[in-house]
C-alpha cells in the first residue's frame, strides 16, 4: 500500500466533475489497490472520508471510515442519494482544506444507492455523521467543496490562510 497525495484548494483539479466507474473495474487488481491506497491515506491524514477526487482520480468512489476504532471501512463506487428528510448543521473539516473548519447544513438523513467494495448493489439510510460524510464526499465528486457553502469573503479569507500556511511551510 501506498500513501498517495491529496489535493488541496484552490487546486483546479479540485473542480472537475467525475465520471462513472464501468463495473467491470472493480474486479481489477489495480483498482482495488486503489481502494486500499486510499484508506491508508485517509487513516494516515488522518481523516473519516476521501473521494477518488481528491488524490486526481476523477471517478466516481469514495472511501469512509467514521468510527472510532477505524475498523468500518466503506467503500461508495457511483453513488446516488435518493432520499434526503431533515437537516443538520455540522461543523466540517477537509482534507484538502487543511485546518479549516465551519458549519455547513446538510440533510439530517439520507438513503444512499451505490455499489459496494465487490460490485454487489448496495442501500444505506444513514444518519448524523454517515451521513453528513457521504453527502460531503459526494459533493467531492461533483466538484464541489464545503468552503463553496461559505459567503465569497470567508472562503477568500481561507485561500489567504492556506497560500500564507503553504508559504511558512516552504520557507
Amino acid at each position: 500500500m501506498a500513501l498517495l497525495p491529496i489535493l488541496e484548494f484552490p487546486d483546479s483539479r479540485l473542480r472537475t466533475v467525475a465520471t462513472p466507474v464501468d463495473p467491470a473495474e472493480i474486479a481489477d487488481p489495480a483498482f482495488q489497490t486503489l481502494l486500499d491506497d486510499m484508506f491508508e491515506t485517509m487513516y494516515d491524514a488522518p481523516g473519516i472520508g476521501l473521494a477518488a477526487s481528491q488524490v486526481d482520480v476523477h471517478k466516481r468512489f469514495m472511501v469512509i471510515d467514521v468510527s472510532e476504532e477505524r475498523d468500518q471501512p466503506l467503500v461508495f463506487i457511483n453513488p446516488e442519494i435518493s432520499a434526503r428528510d431533515g437537516e443538520q448543521v455540522y461543523q466540517e473539516g477537509c482534507l484538502s482544506v487543511p485546518g479549516i473548519f465551519a458549519d455547513v447544513t446538510r440533510a439530517d438523513r439520507i438513503t444512499v444507492e451505490y455499489l459496494d467494495r465487490d460490485g454487489q448493489a448496495r442501500r444505506l439510510d444513514a444518519d448524523g455523521v454517515l451521513a453528513v460524510c457521504i453527502q460531503h464526499e459526494m459533493d467531492h465528486l461533483l466538484g464541489k467543496l464545503f468552503v463553496d457553502y461559505l459567503s465569497p469573503l470567508k472562503r477568500e479569507m481561507v485561500r489567504k490562510k492556506l497560500a500564507k500556511a503553504r508559504r511558512q511551510a516552504a520557507a
